[in-house]
């Protein structure tokens, strides 16, 4: 059952800024780790306005890092949106259920960031990190999505509790 495009950009911005966010602080972690620079693979995203002198850069910079911070963000909220569609209607209360699909979400963006995208407009940041960091990115962007989407079932249970009354009093 298909959700309605605009209830679709609704959730999405919210789990869309949440794996953005967790995603985000993955690279900027393995940045740190594997490169010595925890913007460098943020930075990296600016390739797309930049050109190849972005992926070396190393500094927290303005012209840099916010649009390679907001160019990712609004692609991570791009991708939460396809989730919505994709996945909406589907149980969300099932942890396994929930894990999965956002996995697979990611892995889509993954394919389609590394395979059928233009090399001027894949991340960038894969010219600052191995594969499993690439990996642990990818990961946090599903953590991301899968973390939105349980406290909304904790949060919606809750509130519908407040209505049944106790069966055992």
């Amino acid at each position: 059952m298909a959700i309605p495009w605009e209830r679709a950009l609704n959730r999405a911005l919210l789990s869309g800024s949440a794996a953005s966010v967790l995603s985000t602080a993955a690279l900027a972690a393995r940045g740190r780790s594997e490169s010595g620079s925890a913007p460098a693979p943020i930075n990296a995203v600016s390739h797309w306005y930049w050109g190849d002198r972005a992926t070396r850069v190393d500094q927290t910079r303005i012209k840099y890092t916010v649009p390679g911070y907001l160019t990712h963000h609004a692609m991570s909220i791009f991708w939460a949106v396809v989730f919505e569609k994709v996945f909406a209607g589907r149980s969300r209360r099932k942890p396994v259920s929930v894990a999965a699909a956002r996995a697979a979400t990611a892995a889509m963006a993954c394919f389609v960031d590394y395979e059928m995208t233009p090399r001027r407009f894949t991340p960038g940041f894969e010219h600052r990190l191995s594969k499993m960091s690439l990996l642990l990115v990818y990961a946090a962007f599903a953590a991301g999505l899968a973390l939105t989407d349980l406290a909304r079932s904790t949060a919606i249970s809750r509130r519908i509790d407040k209505f049944i009354p106790d069966r055992a009093a």
